[in-house]
C-alpha cells in the first residue's frame, strides 16, 4: 500500500537519476527557451512534455546566467559567481554589515571607536571647555605660586600629548569606517546585480508565456473554425 502511494505521488527525474514529488518537478515545456535548448544540447532524448526536477533546472539557470554574464562582463568575479548561486538556490544575498562587522571588533577596536565617537561630541568640547577654563582660572588667581603659571607651559604640553594620543585613535576608527563602507557598497553590488537579473528572467519567462497562450489561443481558434466548417 506505502509502496503505490509513493509510486503515485513521487517521480524520477531524467536528469539527475533521483526521486522528487510531484510538486517539485516542472514540465520542460514550461521554462525559457534559451535554457530548454541548452538542457537538449546535453540531454537531447528528452521530450518537451518531460518532467525535471527543480534541482537540475536550478542547475541550468545558474550555468545560463553566468554564461550571460560572461558574454556582458568578461571574466566573472567572486562576487558575481556568489550572486548567480545565490540566484540558482534562492537564497538571500543581502546581510546586515553593520551587526556582521561589529561582531568581528577586538576589544582594542571597540575601546578606539568609543574614544573617537566621544572626542568628537559636543559632550567632549563641554567637558573640554570646562578643564581649560578651570585650569586658567585657577592659575590666575593663584598668582605666581601657581602650579602652572602664564604662558601655562604644562597645559601647552598637556594638549599637545592629548593631540598626539587622539589623532591617531580617530584615524584608526576612520579606517574601520572606510572598511564597513566598503563592505555596505560590495553588499549593494550583489543586491543590485541579483535584482537586475531576477527583473530580466521575469521579463523573459513573462514574454515565453504570452507567446505560449498565443499559440494555443490560435490552435483553439483553428479547431474551432474547423468545427464549424464540419457543422456546415
Amino acid at each position: 500500500m506505502t509502496s503505490r502511494v509513493l509510486s503515485s505521488t513521487n517521480a524520477i527525474c531524467p536528469i539527475t537519476g533521483k526521486s522528487y514529488p510531484q510538486r517539485e518537478l516542472v514540465v520542460l515545456d514550461h521554462l525559457h527557451p534559451a535554457l530548454v535548448d541548452r538542457i537538449l544540447s546535453e540531454h537531447p532524448s528528452l521530450t518537451m512534455d518531460a518532467r525535471i526536477s527543480r534541482e537540475a533546472v536550478d542547475r541550468y539557470r545558474m550555468l545560463h546566467v553566468e554564461e550571460l554574464l560572461r558574454q556582458e562582463r568578461g571574466e566573472l568575479t567572486k562576487l558575481d559567481q556568489e550572486v548567480t548561486r545565490s540566484l540558482a538556490e534562492g537564497a538571500m544575498v543581502s546581510t546586515n554589515v553593520e551587526a556582521s562587522y561589529d561582531k568581528r571588533r577586538t576589544i582594542g577596536e571597540k575601546l578606539s571607536d568609543g574614544l573617537a565617537a566621544f572626542g568628537g561630541s559636543w559632550t567632549f568640547l563641554i567637558f573640554f571647555g570646562l578643564v581649560l577654563a578651570g585650569w586658567i582660572g585657577i592659575n590666575a588667581l593663584i598668582g605666581r605660586d601657581a602650579f602652572d603659571p602664564y604662558p601655562y607651559i604644562l597645559l601647552n604640553l598637556v594638549l599637545s600629548c592629548l593631540a598626539a594620543v587622539q589623532a591617531p585613535i580617530i584615524m584608526m576608527s576612520q579606517k574601520r569606517q572606510e572598511a564597513k563602507d566598503r563592505l555596505r557598497s560590495l553588499n549593494d553590488y550583489q543586491v543590485n546585480l541579483k535584482a537586475e537579473l531576477e527583473i530580466r528572467h521575469l521579463h523573459e519567462k513573462i514574454d515565453h508565456l504570452i507567446s505560449r497562450q498565443w499559440e494555443r489561443l490560435a490552435e483553439i481558434q483553428e479547431l474551432q473554425i474547423e468545427l464549424l466548417q464540419e457543422r456546415r
